[in-house]
């Protein structure tokens, strides 16, 4: 949720547009780049939890909340955490067992610690001072007296135990891989946790007894590359009775849930089906297993039965996205998010016996604001290899076309490229929709939540066979009557960002103008100064850069800026971290060979530009960009245009 001055800006703002004259019926005012970006989740980027007597949950976010799971007022803890800025944002915050505790991971000592925040005292105690770099997952045991966390004091990522409210530890594990995302058996003697091996593509998932002891492997699960550094295969999913464990896989081709016996063997699909499931929960009594379903972006609620037969589907929404399912104590209701293209998350808790569901949070402060916003349409078309390339198609108002009926429009590509394009609320599209273009969001081959075969199709071909797809895109957007076939812009960020400069090095005229934000568009240099998750994923996608320099160099837009047509406008966030010198000799290459290119580093970013006055700014430059290149407006073009200008740039 946003914060009080959030808030109450908004709200004037709102007031004023409710009060500005519209144009049209069918052409409403823009909303203002400060209103878009104020909208924001009311739930937080955490996972809601039930306090142990069912009566609240926990939200997260840049400060921890508790709302009425009857609903009510929602009441802030008082506790530093966003305004400090010392609440990482992977705060995991969550209940102890016994009610007593709320526990948060925060830097506020120097480095990311657990701390707890007592219920009673409503007080704040740092409880580990491990000094590692991150806290890969953390547990409650059973019996509340401790909490059982992975950490890289040593310099790889062991698992720990420390005692609460003590605060004194015991290292579990020390070997040279990856241990991490830790839980406990019910019983509270036992902690189970993730191995991975070297390549960060098989995971193991292993038992120890939580004083100290011998190993002993449950099942192994291979060939599922993990980016999350373990995050993406998370916590194992001990059923309450102790006797089964639950563990995402690849191995059908699909991510989906299996199950195994704690003692060991063969798994089995839980409830087998062509789409990704993930955010797994077992119910308290242990009957169900609660997941959400993946569906080309839209996210379902569902729950398998553990004894066997069809899951039930509790939440299918036409449009939006299901997430973060939680059981309420008595197992009688299941807490969720719910985000939607038109609306960010809010807190929605679903009735098991009545199938009713009750929103219980707001994040759109006013209808005026939501009714203005616009819902895209699923397309899907065909890639120059016969590909089928699902996408989504915003379209504005009509009254925002020219003279003629039609609109320029904009190819965005998404970062990843292990990512996808989903039901979800995106400020930034919807500026640009508001002021007249056409946006299409493929998701170009390599996106996930379409299945290994789709996720693996651009191994070995970043930037040349995706690209290909962007280029579809283009095309397809080209056979639509109200679409300008030579006002076509692309953009994105990250891999997108990396996309924009294919487009600039490899797409000609297919595009009339390009900006590239924060991207990698020199791989080889990528490689050999990336951080180390950047060379797993490379590695695995690309292969090694001494077995395949050719084909990193042939791939690289940076090295083929000769056969650049089309202008473009470079931009990143002034920091160093990671990538910032890659866009500045990209631009500085561009303008060598006398290209036309625009260039601007954000001020108080790191790499990416993610600063609410930063972003306005942002998107106004893109927009002046794409309407001076795809409109002909007279406006000034943003940023600098000459090598001289960056003689002050730090690269």
């Amino acid at each position: 949720m946003p914060s009080v001055t959030r808030i109450t800006a908004l709200s004037i703002l709102s007031l004023t547009l409710l009060a500005a004259p519209v144009a049209a019926q069918d052409a409403p005012e823009p909303l203002p780049a400060e209103t878009l970006l104020s909208l924001s989740s009311a739930v937080g980027g955490e996972t809601p939890r039930w306090a142990p007597d069912g009566e609240r949950i926990l939200l997260g976010g840049t400060n921890l909340r508790l709302i009425r799971a009857e609903g009510g007022a929602i009441s802030d803890l008082p506790l530093s955490t966003g305004g400090s800025g010392h609440f990482l944002a992977s705060a995991e915050p969550q209940w102890s067992p016994d009610g007593r505790w709320i526990s948060y991971v925060s830097d506020q000592s120097g480095t990311p610690e657990i701390w707890l925040w007592s219920i009673d005292k409503g007080e704040a105690l740092r409880l580990t001072g491990n000094g590692g770099r991150l806290i890969k997952g953390y547990s409650w045991s059973p019996d509340a007296r401790r909490i059982a966390f992975a950490g890289n004091r040593h310099g790889q990522y062991d698992v720990w135990t420390v005692d609460v409210p003590s605060g004194q530890a015991r290292r579990l594990t020390d070997g040279p891989e990856l241990e991490v995302y830790p839980t406990w058996s019910p019983d509270s003697g036992s902690v189970l946790f993730v191995r991975l091996d070297g390549a960060w593509m098989d995971h193991t998932i292993v038992e120890t007894p939580a004083g100290g002891g011998e190993e002993r492997v449950i099942v192994r699960d291979e060939d599922f590359f993990d980016y999350g550094e373990g995050g993406t295969f998370g916590y194992p999913l001990v059923s309450p009775d102790g006797a089964t464990v639950v563990f995402p896989s690849y191995r059908s081709g699909w991510i989906n849930y299996w199950s195994v016996p704690r003692s060991g063997g063969e798994p089995t699909p839980l409830a087998a089906a062509q789409a990704d499931q993930t955010e797994g929960a077992w119910s308290p009594d242990g009957g169900g297993f609660a997941y959400v379903e993946n569906h080309g972006g839209t996210y379902q609620l569902r729950v398998a039965p553990v004894d066997g037969g069809e899951p039930r589907v509790i939440a299918a929404p036409d449009s939006g996205m299901i997430g973060a399912p939680q059981w309420s104590p008595d197992g009688g209701r299941i807490a969720t998010t719910l985000e939607t293209p038109t609306r960010p998350g809010d807190l929605v808790v679903h009735t098991l016996e009545s199938g009713k569901s009750s929103r219980l949070t707001d994040s759109m402060p006013m209808d005026a604001i939501g009714n203005r916003l616009i819902t895209p349409g699923k397309v899907s078309f065909s890639s120059a290899d016969g590909l089928e390339i699902p996408s989504y198609l915003y379209r504005p108002s009509a009254g925002w076309a020219d003279e003629d009926g039609r609109h320029p429009a904009i190819v965005w590509t998404h970062g990843g490229p292990t990512s996808q394009w989903e039901d979800s609320f995106e400020p930034a599209i919807q500026f640009f929709v508001q002021r007249g273009y056409v946006v299409l969001l493929p998701n170009v081959r390599g996106s996930s939540g379409y299945g290994r075969t789709f996720e693996e199709a651009n191994d070995g071909c970043w930037g040349k066979c995706d690209f290909a797809d962007a280029v579809a895109a283009a095309d397809y957007l080209r056979t639509l009557p109200y679409v300008h076939p030579d006002r076509i812009g692309t953009t994105g960020t990250s891999y997108g960002g990396f996309m924009s400069c294919a487009a600039v090095s490899f797409g000609g005229e297919t595009f009339q103008a390009v900006i590239a934000a924060s991207g990698y568009c020199d791989r080889v240099t990528f490689f050999e100064d990336g951080e180390f998750r950047h060379l797993q994923q490379l590695r695995k996608e690309m292969g090694r850069l001494e077995d395949h320099r050719d084909r990193y160099l042939a791939n690289s837009p940076y090295y083929h800026l000769a056969d650049a047509q089309a202008p473009v406008f470079v931009l990143h966030g002034e920091g160093r971290y990671p990538g910032s010198p890659q866009m500045t000799e990209f631009f500085r290459e561009l303008q060598r060979l006398y290209k036309p290119a625009r260039y601007k580093a954000y001020p108080g970013e790191n790499f990416y530009v993610r600063g609410f006055d930063n972003t306005i700014q942002m998107l106004t430059d893109m927009k002046a960009f794409f309407d001076f290149y795809l409109l002909g407006k007279n406006v000034d073009l943003p940023g600098v245009g000459y090598l001289e200008e960056l003689e002050g740039v730090s690269h």
